[in-house]
């Protein structure tokens, strides 16, 4: 008798053992998307919670907008996504010259 488990997945045939690592793969991905819900829920509450006091406030806010927005379907027009990069390279860029 022994106390190391036992690795069933290499008693399994190949197809068997293909389904069940797609099973616990597809359970990672559920688990990880319903995690990303819950941040963003919060990061919304966060941004919602008060004004801006800050062009930098303000323009992070801006930005994660931007971000869900490029991520649309009507966003993929090539025009847009020049739009959308040049806006938030202008926030960085902006930020970077109150900064310093």
């Amino acid at each position: 008798m022994t106390d190391d488990p036992i690795d069933l997945d290499q008693h399994r045939g190949m197809a068997a053992q293909k389904a069940t690592e797609l099973r616990r793969l597809r359970v990672d991905v559920e688990a990880n998307a319903k995690a990303l819900m819950e941040r963003q829920k919060d990061l919304e509450t966060h941004l919602l919670a008060a004004p801006a006091h800050t062009w930098a406030e303000a323009a992070e806010k801006a930005h994660y907008l931007l971000t869900l927005f490029a991520a649309s379907p009507a966003a993929q027009d090539p025009r847009r996504q020049r739009l959308i990069s040049d806006v938030l390279e202008d926030f960085r860029r902006l930020s970077n010259e109150t900064d310093g």
